[in-house]
């Protein structure tokens, strides 16, 4: 059976790389507004949520970019 109500938006704030999600009867969102994940885990602590990378973050770079280091062959 499909719900006559509408669905609500998840929002990824942009600007920041770590998100709260937040999972309880009647609520189930995304607050984007942490810089660290020891920061977002305190909030975390003792509440239905969890934290996790925020996957919109604008300043993210390539993660490719990261498995480049290494020895080089010539």
């Amino acid at each position: 059976m499909a719900s006559t109500e509408p669905a609500a938006a998840q929002t990824y704030n942009p600007a920041y790389p770590v998100c709260l999600h937040v999972c309880r009867a009647g609520a189930n969102y995304y607050d984007c507004s942490y810089t660290s994940l020891p920061q977002c885990n305190a909030s975390a602590s003792g509440r239905a949520a969890e934290c996790a990378i925020n996957p919109y973050f604008a300043g993210v770079e390539n993660p490719a970019a990261y498995r480049r280091h290494g020895r080089r062959a010539y």
